[in-house]
């Protein structure tokens, strides 16, 4: 696709929040929040000319490796939210975009994502072969941290075991990348996720899962925050930590 005549290097776009998004206490779901913050970023892709399917004619894809939010609260049923999001760099492989959710013209949640070229023939990281230049880097960040590597060393109890279902699946046949996070979530205290007492959201991906790949989830919890890893054929394929306010 070509460059779009409305491209801008910043976009900001506008969602409202409906009921099959919501928890039971009508605040946004975590899930939810993460499946808007990549349908805003694959718009401006699409609007940048560097869309998935701009980026297959050169066998090309954009893979999230690292994600992290820090959420001062959560939007409700029926609110207007804009979410806003630049590239903050652009290196070689690997990109960082950043991302503001705002309500009533007030931040509430910052993100911060790693993404790498990846190309799908040799499974390798790749340099872009679509011009970029278009996209002014702007050196602005919408985290008071960085995205950062979670620690493995202590992986904790096994909570359940979990295989790749057929709804698990997307678009590039391989599991969601929502869907982890989902998995994890259901190991958490309902009372926790109702009362929006999670203050940060850190996510690695590591390793890609299939359908019908067998996985084990396991949980390491302290006082303020929780650390899950989703394990397939003894190796790490997912990391979440969760920190508590």
């Amino acid at each position: 696709m070509p460059i779009a005549s409305n491209f801008s290097s910043v976009l900001e776009q506008e969602f409202e929040i409906n009921f099959l998004q919501c928890y039971p206490n009508g605040a946004l779901k975590y899930t939810e929040l993460c499946n808007l913050l990549q349908i805003t970023a694959g718009l401006h892709a699409d609007l940048g000319g560097i869309s998935f399917s701009d980026m297959q004619k050169h066998h090309q894809a954009w893979v999230l490796s690292r994600m992290l939010l820090e959420i001062t609260e959560l939007p409700k049923w029926r609110d207007k939210i804009v979410v806003k999001t630049w590239i903050n760099s652009f290196e070689n492989s690997r990109s960082i975009r950043c991302l503001e959710v705002y309500h009533n013209h007030k931040k509430i949640i910052g993100c911060e994502t790693l993404w790498v070229v990846f190309n799908t023939k040799t499974r390798k990281p790749d340099i872009l072969q679509l011009p970029h230049e278009h996209f002014e880097k702007i050196a602005l960040q919408a985290t008071e941290n960085t995205v950062y590597k979670i620690d493995t060393q202590n992986t904790g109890h096994s909570v359940a075991f979990q295989k790749v279902m057929l709804s698990d699946l997307d678009i590039v046949n391989h599991m969601n990348n929502v869907k982890y996070l989902e998995w994890c979530l259901n190991y958490e205290d309902s009372k926790t996720l109702f009362s929006n007492a999670i203050k940060s959201i850190a996510i690695n991906f590591i390793r890609e899962l299939n359908l019908g790949d067998q996985t084990e989830i396991f949980k390491h919890q302290s006082q303020n925050s929780t650390t899950y890893s989703i394990v397939h054929n003894a190796k790490h394929c997912y990391t979440l930590d969760l920190k508590y306010m």
